[in-house]
């Protein structure tokens, strides 16, 4: 009898293979108006705080600005108020599996990179650059969509990842006229970091992530009274839950966004969401023959 055999497509992969090595990095006396020009500027979810000797103390990443913003910190207030620290590490020789179940188990978006020694931190890494390296490797196998390899047969296909094998089949939706505070309730609660805003009849509008409220903290809107609706972008970009893995991961790495809603037959039935953690924690950017590297969630 024949035996399938799956393979780990992280195997033997470290974490220097997959990190970014420029670190987006301000003082802790530097202001929180500082720290969200750099998250837009530099389009990263996180800056590393460092002190005037230049040792790492700390992180502020998009969620710790959001909560300043809805506990009314003044723009002012510097980083050593609001940051959370010291930054996780890893090294950069480190298996890049080993790397990724320790961001699950401490529930962390990313990792900075430490050599051993008296050296300084030479990189991050996020869950986007994981799933960025399994996109790259995914399209060069020869089950891959691209790879021009893969056969007609029904059960070649059958292997093939849909979109509602990964995304979370949970949606968290808000009412255009919700204040922003009540938005920022909903995506500290759920941890999220976008909402789905639909309209009266429950037809989705536009999305409201942490960089557009982020973005509303500097310019000194209210949270109290300004509605969901006057900051959100739309419509929202989204795909069917039967889509191919490969071919979504494709358009949000194309279009540098980290989630994409998911309907089921038509778009105003939405019924889950896609992020690339959900991509990287299933450790496969196209089909099932990595099915036994998985973690179990």
């Amino acid at each position: 009898m024949q035996t399938a055999t799956y393979k780990n497509v992280l195997a033997g992969l470290t974490v220097a293979d997959a990190m970014r090595r420029q670190i987006v990095r301000l003082s802790a006396s530097d202001p929180i108006s500082q720290a969200i020009r750099c998250t837009i500027k530099f389009k990263v979810n996180a800056v590393l705080i460092d002190t005037d000797a230049q040792q790492a103390v700390g992180v502020v990443s998009k969620t710790d600005l959001m909560s300043a913003y809805y506990a009314g910190f003044d723009l002012e207030t510097p980083l050593e108020a609001i940051m959370v620290g010291p930054p996780t590490l890893c090294r950069p020789d480190a298996p890049l599996d080993e790397a990724l179940k320790s961001m699950q188990t401490h529930g962390i978006h990313r990792l900075y990179v430490k050599p051993d020694g008296p050296h300084p931190l030479n990189g991050v890494l996020a869950y986007p650059d994981i799933v960025g390296l399994l996109y790259r490797f995914c399209r060069r196998c020869e089950k891959s969509t691209t790879g021009r390899k893969l056969g007609t047969a029904k059960e070649d296909w059958a292997e093939m990842l849909r979109v509602r094998e990964v995304m979370t089949p949970k949606l968290i939706q808000a009412g255009r006229d919700q204040t922003l505070s009540e938005v920022m309730e909903l995506l500290s609660g759920h941890r999220l970091g976008a909402v789905l805003i639909h309209d009266d009849t429950g037809l989705p509008l536009g999305v409201v992530s942490k960089t557009d409220l982020i973005a509303a903290y500097m310019h000194g809107l209210d949270p109290t009274t300004v509605a969901a609706a006057d900051i959100m972008k739309g419509p929202p970009l989204a795909c069917e839950e039967n889509d191919l893995l490969s071919e979504t991961l494709w358009v949000m790495i194309y279009n540098d966004v980290y989630r994409m809603f998911v309907y089921r037959d038509r778009p105003e039935n939405m019924v889950g969401v896609l992020s690339l953690s959900d991509a990287a924690r299933f450790r496969s950017g196209s089909c099932k023959a990595c099915l036994s590297s998985r973690i179990q969630l």
